[in-house]
């Protein structure tokens, strides 16, 4: 079965065939006018046909493939340096390119007695620096941060102003506390020198090891000859 449009194309080409025999000008004209229409509607089917083929065509494409979207890793920022002054600590962290991001992908999170820093998405990653245990209590109110070229700074109100800071936070004062050697007082202070060349001959390679003996021996042999001089 023909189908419309092959209907309307044989009904053009008699039209056609009619027009080259008729004489009669009025005759002529219906023809002309049929002819047009008969054109018209071989122009319109034409165009859904290849509109309704273009559509078949997008529901055969294969659904696009989304990539997924990668947020990158959170670095743990571990280099820093701080100093202070009668009313701030002020600390440093240097990030290449972190003053063309975004404000709102700088935050800083202030407690009493902490801050924690995130920087999102700098060069496709994230960069964290959490510090607890502040040696002295800030105010919240007053801490704030600034962006400047390739670095951050933290900005730590200090609650007692006019106090100095001799570390950032408790964790490494007691560190330090550790590593200095105790002298008890009420001992015997050759008793306390022993303990610290005790400790020193604990923690010392076998060099210092050697030398240390060489010496207690020396030190021994003296004392066996009433030298009492070390």
């Amino acid at each position: 079965m023909a189908s419309a449009l092959e209907e309307l194309q044989k009904d053009l080409e008699e039209v056609k065939v009619l027009l080259e025999k008729a004489n009669r000008k009025r005759v002529r004209d219906a023809l002309t006018v049929e002819k047009s229409k008969i054109e018209t509607e071989i122009k319109n089917k034409m165009q859904q046909k290849s509109q309704r083929k273009a559509e078949l065509l997008d529901n055969e494409k294969p659904a696009a493939v989304v990539a997924p979207i990668t947020t990158g890793y959170t670095v743990k920022i571990s280099n820093y340096g701080w100093d202070q002054s009668d009313k701030f600590v002020k600390i440093y962290i240097t990030l290449t390119g972190v003053h063309q991001v975004p404000t709102e992908n700088v935050q800083v999170h202030f407690t009493e007695r902490s801050f924690d820093l995130l920087v999102k998405n700098l060069n496709g990653k994230s960069y964290s620096m959490i510090v607890n245990n502040l040696l002295k209590p800030i105010s919240v109110e007053g801490s704030s941060k600034k962006v400047k070229t390739d670095t951050v700074l933290i900005l730590c109100r200090k609650k007692a102003e006019n106090t100095r800071w001799d570390y950032l936070t408790q964790v490494e004062k007691e560190c330090k506390e550790k590593e200095k050697p105790s002298y008890d007082t009420e001992t015997d202070p050759s008793e306390g020198l022993m303990n610290v060349l005790k400790k020193i001959y604990e923690d010392g390679d076998d060099d210092m090891k050697r030398t240390i003996n060489k010496a207690w021996v020396e030190s021994r042999e003296k004392q066996a000859k009433g030298d009492t001089e070390f």
